[in-house]
């Protein structure tokens, strides 16, 4: 999956395909991982695979197409998850998943792999008297069943909009696997 993430972030279109990784020693076979760069970790270490279950920190940087910048862990500590455990978005579990200790990649998800598509099924209309007091058009909502905005005041009738706010749009992570536990 990683690969065929990959070959899509380099303009392929065949998800099927396995990129062959180019070293400057060496070229290793089809489907071989390049070794990872230099950060300190072990040879040893490196044969550390994340796999299903394993509790994993990784360091990223997320950009919208238009190279904007819309999340990151640089500066902070390290996103901790379960791989495979629904716990984050498909594509970027799918991109950790196979990924060796201290490993960098950079991988391009369409929004079926992120957020989804934005969808007006996750519109809603609520009573008025159901929303705080000088709520206004743009503004986000939170309650228990997350995160909305309001799209639409119209009359006693308030339109929110349920989608994630990064729903509709590709997203490019440069991750870092930095533990395994």
């Amino acid at each position: 999956m990683v690969a065929a993430l990959l070959l899509t972030a380099c303009g392929g279109d065949d998800g099927d395909a396995v990129l062959p990784f180019v070293s400057s020693t060496h070229e290793p076979a089809i489907g071989a991982r390049p070794t990872p760069p230099s950060t300190g970790v072990t040879n040893a270490d490196r044969r550390r695979i994340a796999t299903k279950g394993d509790s994993v920190l990784v360091h990223y940087r997320g950009r919208l197409d238009d190279g904007s910048e819309f999340d990151s862990s640089i500066g902070r500590e390290p996103l901790s998850f379960v791989v495979d455990s629904g716990q984050m978005i498909p594509g970027f579990n799918d991109a950790v998943h196979g990924m060796v200790l201290g490993e960098k990649i950079t991988v391009r998800l369409e929004a079926s792999e992120a957020y989804g598509e934005r969808s007006e099924a996750n519109y809603i209309d609520v009573p008025l008297a159901n929303v705080p007091e000088g709520t206004k058009v743009g503004q986000q909502l939170f309650s228990a069943a997350g995160s909305t905005t309001v799209l639409a005041i119209e009359g006693d009738v308030v339109t929110l909009d349920g989608n994630h706010e990064l729903a509709g749009q590709a997203l490019t992570f440069e991750i870092e696997l930095v533990d395994i536990r």
